[in-house]
């Protein structure tokens, strides 16, 4: 059913569906979150969607809604109501469009979650006014979504693009895409840990970081990286320029490919961006074919952060729902 408060649009469910929790936030018109609920990730196919479609139930109590989008990290069908493969979550090859509009009585999209925040950052975010924009989400692998001509490009099979696993290091680290070299292997928030834990295997180094990597290699992370980077650590700062180099590199074959005018870095690696965008850009604006004859594309931080998916995805339901209207009013206007 979709629900109208004196003829003004309803508003619209965006829910990030993650591994380890499910957030779903009530969307207004002009990207806003007006309200949230959140609840961690079940680990079946059922109890994941009575779970959400709890969430959803909630929201409704206290607001007018008109439909649902999903964020979900994983392979979307093309017209977006069945995931076919997602690693961390139980759904394979599942309707869940249909099953939670059949529930819900409310329509319901899914999207890729590099997609539903690409959109939610051009429509709302770092990427407005964008024309052919790249994002790249930055966490622990690499996500990307494309904007092309102001359309978000989701391929013949919906699963475009897969920019993380281009391999940028023939024969390079192993990928738990079962590729190796594979650009997010040095080039995100794991690929930080790997790179100070090799780095200190060449060339040891004196450090306060290199000394937790000697105690518990299994304890390094990230942010643990990151942090040590901003503090000024040696290896670590190390880490960072090597991640910069590779960040630079990746962002010059992606322009040699799509020439955007634009490119937006997300994901939780994105919150460290001082520590490493203005060597990245110098790498890019280094390595694109062309250099010093071409312009080039402006990079940005995410405006939204991790509340991108959940927007985007709202808006995306918001416009398929305004579209199905428009459809059964030139369906009724025919008869």
């Amino acid at each position: 059913m979709t629900h109208r408060i004196g003829g003004a649009r309803p508003l619209t469910v965006g829910i990030d569906v993650g591994g380890t929790n499910i957030r779903a936030s009530v969307i207004d018109t002009s990207g806003e979150v007006l309200d949230t609920v959140q609840a961690p990730t079940p680990h079946s196919a059922k109890a994941l969607e009575d779970a959400l479609a709890r969430s959803v139930r909630e929201l409704c109590q206290r607001h007018p809604i008109g439909a649902v989008g999903l964020a979900v990290a994983g392979f979307i069908n093309g017209d977006r109501s069945t995931v076919r493969f997602a690693p961390h979550l139980p759904w394979q090859d599942t309707p869940v469009a249909q099953r939670l509009t059949e529930r819900l009585e409310l329509p319901v999209i899914l999207e890729h979650d590099a997609n539903a925040a690409m959109w939610a950052e051009y429509r709302f975010g770092a990427a407005a006014g964008g024309h052919n924009v790249v994002l790249v989400a930055i966490g622990t692998g690499i996500g990307a979504a494309l904007l092309i001509d102001g359309k978000l490009y989701r391929g013949t099979h919906g699963v475009a693009p897969e920019l993380g696993h281009l391999q940028v290091v023939p024969q390079g680290r192993a990928c738990p895409c079962g590729k190796h070299g594979c650009w997010e292997r040095y080039c995100s928030g794991t690929a930080l840990a790997d790179t100070a834990i090799e780095m200190l295997a060449t060339d040891p180094v004196r450090s306060v970081l290199a000394k937790d990597v000697y105690r518990d290699p299994g304890s390094l992370t990230g942010r643990r990286v990151a942090n040590a980077a901003q503090d000024g650590d040696p290896l670590a700062v190390r880490v960072m320029a090597d991640f910069a180099r590779w960040l630079g590199l990746g962002l010059a074959f992606v322009s040699d490919i799509f020439d955007p005018d634009l490119v937006v870095i997300a994901g939780g690696v994105s919150s460290s961006a001082p520590l490493f965008l203005d060597e990245a850009r110098e790498e890019y604006a280094r390595s694109v074919t062309g250099a010093g004859h071409r312009p080039l594309a402006r990079i940005r931080t995410t405006q939204l952060g991790e509340a991108a998916g959940m927007i985007g995805a709202a808006d995306l339901a918001r416009a398929a729902l305004i579209e199905s209207e428009r459809k059964s009013s030139r369906v009724a206007r025919s008869h």
